[in-house]
């Protein structure tokens, strides 16, 4: 089982900047494919960007590419720390941001599939507002 530890959430004004960490330990995490997904009120979850473990591939969501960035480092003890770099942000960046980890995920031109990600964080709270 892999643990997820989000951090990061914060109220900014729109046009700022936040920046979003996971903390994945547990197992080998080799292989793995790790990112972002958010849930805005009332609506689904959806994936905002994933890394893989293994190369550099990156996906990103059609409505932050330009102003998201995601990185991954390889921190002590087999964590493994990814990172979300989140640029002018708009309202619709409102939601709770979960970070989950996924073994099965390895087309990174697709959309994530929810089912895929078999391990989550508690999520962390992202509002936008003036």
């Amino acid at each position: 089982q892999v643990q997820l530890v989000e951090s990061g959430g914060d109220l900014v004004q729109p046009g700022g900047s936040l920046r979003l960490s996971c903390a994945a330990s547990g197992r080998a995490l080799n292989g793995y494919a790790i990112g972002w997904f958010r849930q805005a009120p009332g609506k689904g979850r959806e994936g905002v960007s994933i890394i893989s473990t293994n190369d550099a591939s990156t996906y990103y969501a059609d409505s932050v590419k330009g102003r998201f960035r995601i990185s991954r480092d390889n921190a002590e003890n087999a964590e493994i720390h990814v990172y979300l770099q989140m640029n002018n942000l708009k309202s619709e960046d409102t939601g709770v941001y979960y970070c989950a980890a996924g073994f099965y995920y390895s087309d990174y031109s697709r959309v994530p599939d929810v089912g895929l990600f078999t391990s989550w964080g508690q999520g962390t709270q992202v509002t936008v507002s003036s």
